[in-house]
């Protein structure tokens, strides 16, 4: 059974344009998806990378139109000037795992949820309220977001320890561990799938 390492930020706008491609891609292999949320800020900081802020203008305007263009092909509505972009993504990353861990839920519609408050219906997903809404869509006990804190945050740590060892460098990062074929971007999904078909 393949295993797909899926190193993450819910500050991605990018991870938040796959939709549920990977969960359908996975569920189609018959693949186990192992969620890892990590800080992608301080991994830019590790890599000397420049923040989104701080880039080259030309790689801006890049963004920008992707971010624009993007929605109009997932149907996944997107603000580029969502009110609380970026804000503290360990929270909700912390309740994230926590589910991941109890299981019995559904991952993938708990972390559209916190895309879809951040980046379509301009709230914080930082707020408990958001996050205990999120974890309720997925089917899990919103006690988690109070009840895993400490294992998430340790493992929201070790996350990006483990992206940074793996040669992580943005987000969505696709790596299947059996392989260590490695994918990035919600465009890469596509050649995700012929991998796991053997056909790539």
């Amino acid at each position: 059974m393949a295993q797909i390492d899926y190193y993450f930020s819910l500050l991605s706008g990018f991870a938040y344009q796959a939709g549920d491609r990977l969960e359908k891609i996975a569920a189609k292999h018959g693949a186990v998806i192992n969620y890892k949320p990590y800080d992608i800020i301080t991994l830019y900081d590790r890599l000397g990378a420049p923040k989104p802020a701080d880039r080259p203008e030309g790689r801006k305007i890049y963004r920008t139109q992707e971010l624009t263009r993007l929605p109009k092909k997932t149907g996944l509505p997107l603000k580029l000037d969502a009110a609380f972009w970026p804000t503290n993504a360990a929270p909700a990353s912390y309740a994230v795992i926590a589910a991941a861990n109890a299981g019995g839920g559904d991952i993938g519609a708990m972390i559209a949820s916190l895309n879809r408050a951040m980046w379509a219906e301009d709230k914080d997903i930082a707020d408990d309220a958001v996050i205990t809404a999120a974890l309720k869509e997925g089917g899990f006990d919103p006690m988690l977001s109070m009840t895993g804190m400490l294992a998430g945050a340790e493992t929201y740590a070790r996350n990006l320890e483990d992206a940074h060892a793996a040669g992580v460098f943005g987000s969505p990062f696709y790596i299947v561990t059996e392989t260590d074929e490695r994918f990035w971007g919600q465009d890469s999904l596509e050649d995700l799938d012929l991998h796991l078909a053997g056909k790539l």
